[in-house]
């Protein structure tokens, strides 16, 4: 008897993936809860386990392939019973094919290509579309396989998304044709859901967002000493290194608490104050940027903010972070020094109204009571929304980060 491999539950929001990896080729050997297929949502890339023991009989959805939740992925037999379930994919190999003459029904959709779906809008979703003289592809579907349907276009129209300007089908093509010499050299590779993700979301915040950046230095010269001296003893201790994280991310939730305006976002004609602090830690990864969240980082201490975002930091770097991990920030710190930046202006998490870009210490001349001495000092910088923060609101935000820097000892003490 076979047992199914289908779609597990995905997290909140999230209907459907992108098969990645099989780890099993059909006829192998499987043994229960043993990885057998990479899935990629627009969050986190998760391995489905394997449901029995036994020996993978069938691949239904191959790499590359949507599937919503609960779809079948494939099936394991009893043993070696791999041929048993060769007729079942002789039976499925047509429904793929079915899609063609409805492709062929409808010739406005065929041309375009860069939708994130072949399926055609509903009916119903359709004739709005074209009452509202809109395009398919300006809406993003929730259907399945991201079909566009009735109650996207109307969120869609309630958005005040208008009608294409006269010049966008130029904008279809996406770049000139390269020539022959250099194309035969190139490599087209499809991106990645989360890497479509990330790119979608960063384009929304900046034409969404009335987006600012304002910059400071710090000196850290008083939190190198300090961690020079207790490194070793607080690794004993806590068995976590010392890094800078836990100074940045407490730094960060002094200066929330006293403007709450850089921890709201905006929802409508309203404005949500967060009287607590998740903040976000942006981490560099094989597949792209991901944001996981220490939660309630306000009421930690620098000890166990270090414990968890070596443990997040873990998790994303190895593809294991879950939904929960990911959910819920209401503030980014991003720390390009770990990669040499010297000074960068970054980008908002949206619905967030503010980001903080930390970057390299550098050693650099600098004037102290009159005299020119050397210090290592590090950039900061805060983009944040202009809709719901003010200038006064965010350079004094940077003060106080710059403060309790230069001054850790405020942090202990609560200043």
């Amino acid at each position: 008897m076979a047992t199914e491999i289908r779609v597990p539950t995905l997290g909140e929001s999230v209907s459907e993936a992108t098969v990645g990896t099989w780890f099993k080729k059909v006829g192998d050997a499987i043994k229960a809860d043993e990885p057998i297929v990479e899935l990629e949502t627009d969050k986190v890339t998760i391995e489905v386990p394997a449901p029995a023991a036994g020996t993978l009989s069938e691949i239904v959805a191959q790499a590359g392939e949507t599937v919503g939740l609960g779809a079948l992925l494939g099936q394991i037999a009893e043993g070696a019973g791999a041929a048993a379930a060769a007729p079942a994919a002789a039976e499925k190999k047509p429904e793929p094919v079915a899609a063609a003459p409805a492709a062929a029904a409808r010739p406005a959709t065929a041309a375009a290509p860069q939708t994130s779906t072949s399926m055609p809008p509903a009916p119903a979703a359709a004739k709005l579309i074209a009452e509202n003289s809109l395009s398919a592809d300006q809406i993003d579907g929730s259907g399945k396989r991201g079909q566009v349907l009735k109650g996207d276009v109307l969120a869609a129209v309630a958005k005040g998304i208008s009608a294409p300007a006269a010049a966008e089908p130029a904008q279809v093509q996406a770049r000139a044709p390269a020539p022959a010499e250099d194309a035969a050299r190139e490599e087209r590779v499809k991106m990645t859901r989360l890497r479509q993700t990330i790119a979608r979301r960063l384009k929304d915040a900046q034409n969404t967002a009335a987006m600012l950046t304002t910059y400071n230095e710090v000196d850290m010269s008083a939190v190198m000493s300090l961690r020079s001296k207790y490194k070793d003893i607080f690794e004993k201790k806590h068995g976590v290194k010392l890094g800078f994280m836990g100074f940045f991310t407490k730094a960060v939730t002094h200066a929330l608490k006293e403007l709450p305006a850089v921890n709201a976002e905006i929802d409508g004609t309203e404005i949500i104050y967060k009287n607590f602090c998740h903040v976000g830690v942006a981490v560099g990864t094989d597949k792209g940027l991901v944001v996981p969240v220490v939660r309630d980082a306000d009421q930690m201490s620098i000890a166990e903010i270090e414990k968890e975002i070596g443990r997040l930091g873990k998790a994303a770097r190895d593809g294991a972070l879950s939904m929960a991990d990911m959910q819920g920030g209401t503030f980014t710190i991003s720390n390009g020094g770990v990669y040499g930046s010297l000074m960068s202006s970054p980008i908002l998490n949206a619905p967030q109204s503010g980001i903080l870009g930390m970057h390299k210490i550098q050693d650099r001349p600098v004037a102290i009571g009159g005299q020119v001495v050397i210090r290592p000092m590090m950039y900061l910088a805060l983009s944040y929304d202009h809709r719901i923060v003010d200038g006064k609101e965010a350079v004094t935000f940077l003060v106080r980060v710059k403060e309790s820097l230069e001054d850790p000892e405020r942090l202990v003490l609560d200043l």
